[in-house]
């Protein structure tokens, strides 16, 4: 997630400078046949852009607003994932009648958000994470934490071998950590050490946490439909086509009110002109595909490692560890 005020129109230009080559030679190619060539009748009607471009703004628009709705919801339940935490935390250090098993039920929760955020972390085919412009821009701008270590070194801190072992063994680890938590309730109640309303109280805040879990695996195993995906970039890239092919007469009959060193050559102000406006489509296109998935790894995805270490040093006072893990540092104003 970026943390600054905004990003640079340098970063911009540089995250979508490939796309801009593309369009140049999209632009360049009709202006060099129409001027250099004569082939005037190359020229399309000023209306075909209007329509098209309408047409492309209205579909642009709605994949945008969708695929924000994606990561407003995603960040909705890891808020969510944050609170029931906190809640979890204060009736694991009330209810149970031991300290120690305070501890046990606490850690494994935190094994739980651990792994959690390195299963969401796993890369689908549709994510776009590892397109050249984001990989690139990863590389130069940011790290993801899931990404720097693994599963098995992170969950040392929580869980003791023979439960790690488990969790390793398991397709659905999240879940295993769900169904571990439930059996230690049962056996404390089984063995009188929870009452009653306190049992039952646990258990409800683990139904919260498996419905939490089923919530974050649809958005993550659920993509932005297809259709609509495939048929935004058809429009998209249509439009930065048949735009320059339009504009060519355009700025041909500016030269009837230019003199001097312009005078016949205004032809060639439709390439800047159609790489602009192209660019600016093809950037509302690329933002909304970077935005469509928020836990594939990308500079604006939900920061769960930073949401998870904030829960983990709360929870750690609250059990009154000293060792407390030190705060994640944002990397050119990103952090994950």
């Amino acid at each position: 997630m970026k943390i600054a005020k905004s990003y640079t129109l340098a970063e911009f230009l540089d995250w979508t400078r490939r796309k801009i080559y593309i369009l140049l030679l999209l632009a360049t190619v009709p202006a060099t046949l129409y001027q250099v060539f004569g082939l005037t009748w190359i020229a399309a009607p000023w209306s075909v852009a209007v329509l098209l471009g309408t047409a492309t703004s209205f579909i642009v628009g709605f994949k945008n607003a969708q695929t924000y709705q994606r990561t407003l919801e995603a960040q909705q339940v890891w808020s969510s994932i944050t609170a029931t935490s906190r809640y979890w935390g204060l009736i694991c250090r009330m209810f149970p009648t031991t300290r120690a098993m305070s501890a046990v039920l606490i850690h494994r929760h935190l094994a739980w958000l651990t792994v959690l955020r390195h299963q969401l972390r796993q890369s689908r085919v549709w994510e776009s994470a590892n397109s050249p412009a984001n990989a690139e821009y990863r590389r130069k701008h940011f790290l993801v934490p899931e990404h720097e270590t693994t599963l098995d070194a992170d969950l040392h801190a929580h869980l003791s071998e023979a439960e790690r072992q488990q969790v390793a063994s398991a397709a659905n680890k999240g879940l295993m950590l769900i169904e571990l938590q439930s059996e230690t309730l049962r056996d404390l109640y089984a063995r009188q050490e929870l009452v009653v309303l306190h049992h039952t109280e646990l258990q409800k805040t683990i139904k919260e946490f498996l419905d939490q879990q089923s919530r974050v695996e649809r958005i993550k195993n659920f993509p932005y439909p297809r259709q609509y995906a495939t048929i935004n970039s058809l429009f998209v890239w249509c439009f930065a086509a048949v735009l320059p092919f339009c504009l060519v007469r355009e700025f041909d009959r500016l030269n009837d009110s230019v003199s001097g060193l312009f005078a016949g050559h205004m032809v060639w102000l439709s390439v800047p002109f159609s790489v602009l406006v192209g660019w600016m489509y093809l950037s509302l296109d690329q933002v909304g595909e970077s935005t469509e998935n928020p836990f594939e790894g990308g500079a604006n995805d939900v920061p769960m490692a930073h949401m998870c270490r904030v829960i983990e040093t709360e929870l750690s006072t609250m059990l009154g560890e000293s060792d407390l893990p030190a705060a994640p540092t944002p990397k050119n104003a990103i952090v994950l």
